[in-house]
């Protein structure tokens, strides 16, 4: 696997209706979009740095990822994303290597990626999200 670069770096937040003018207001960033990923339990916002972005994630369930993250470590970065090319592919080799995934099977994230988490554990812990845009 070789990533083309980093899609976007996630940063949970209690409350996108307070982050977002933060982010607005000290980068000078535009919000380009906001969007429920019910699956998830999770609402997003997301700004674009030059080729990345960065993705603001607000829970929408206490007991989804998002929920139990802020509450066990508070707000903070809670992961990078590597876009790929071949995503099922790599996973499929990450896994047959031993690597520790989240996901084995690529799902449908925000944006319309297909997406994949390798588990903390493998990246020195951070979590660790590989996106591909479906053909």
């Amino acid at each position: 696997m070789k990533p083309t670069h980093i899609e976007h770096i996630g940063i949970a937040v209690k409350s996108l209706e307070t982050a977002i003018p933060v982010y607005e207001k000290l980068f000078g960033l535009s919000c380009y979009a906001i969007e429920e990923v019910a699956e998830q339990k999770v609402k997003t916002a997301f700004f674009k740095v030059g080729q990345t972005k960065i993705e603001l994630l607000e829970s929408t369930d206490p007991e989804g990822p998002i929920g139990k993250f802020l509450e066990k470590k508070g707000e903070g970065v809670h992961h990078i994303a590597f876009a790929v090319d071949g995503l099922a592919e790599t996973l499929t080799e990450m896994d047959a290597a031993g690597v520790k995934l989240v996901d084995k099977t690529p799902r449908k994230g925000a944006e319309g990626l297909n997406i994949a988490f390798i588990h903390p554990k493998e990246t020195i812990g951070v979590l660790t999200e590989l996106c591909e845009k479906p053909e």
